[in-house]
């Protein structure tokens, strides 16, 4: 699995925008710090719960992408008729054939979806954090943030620190 330290891959992929058009996301548009995140499959129970509470990464002045195995249209008819995630601002991508995912080594194998796995890059792409959690655990919008806002703080940051709080002497 790519980990902490690593360059992000290169990609491309067909994705859903936040008007539920079909856009082309590539490594390229990636400027600044980004929060890529993955998920097992559109039409479930609790990726939608994580793609609407990952969404609130968007007021944090960072790039944000979900990503699953599914194709863009199963992705835009999703938009169309689930209530929690019709309205968010962040593309869902298309990893048709779990390329991205099986090159970053977040693919449930026996199963054959992405792992539930949220990477938080830099501004030149590079790994700074990796989490992975199972297929039946959602993850905590709450918990990227604080981790997003301690990596960028610039000093060393301790147990639940938050914004705001002493760095670490």
């Amino acid at each position: 699995m790519h980990g902490v330290g690593e360059k992000f891959p290169e990609f491309s992929m067909t994705a859903v925008d936040k008007n539920n058009e079909m856009i082309e996301v590539t490594s390229g548009d990636l400027n600044g710090w980004s929060v890529i995140y993955f998920y097992p499959k559109d039409f479930t129970f609790i990726c939608p719960t994580e793609i609407a509470e990952m969404d609130r990464l968007t007021d944090e002045g960072v790039h944000v992408i979900g990503i699953s195995g599914d194709n863009e249209f199963c992705k835009q008819n999703w938009k169309q008729t689930n209530d929690l995630i019709k309205d968010v601002r962040h593309p869902l991508a298309a990893d048709c054939g779990l390329k991205l995912s099986t090159e970053l080594g977040v693919v449930d194998a026996d199963e054959g979806v992405c792992l539930r796995a949220t990477f938080i890059l830099n501004s030149e792409g590079v790994i700074q954090h990796v989490t992975v959690n199972a297929l039946d655990t959602g993850r905590s919008a709450d918990e990227t943030i604080r981790t997003l806002k301690a990596l960028q703080a610039g000093g060393l940051t301790g147990c639940s620190w938050n914004p705001g709080d002493e760095f670490v002497a």
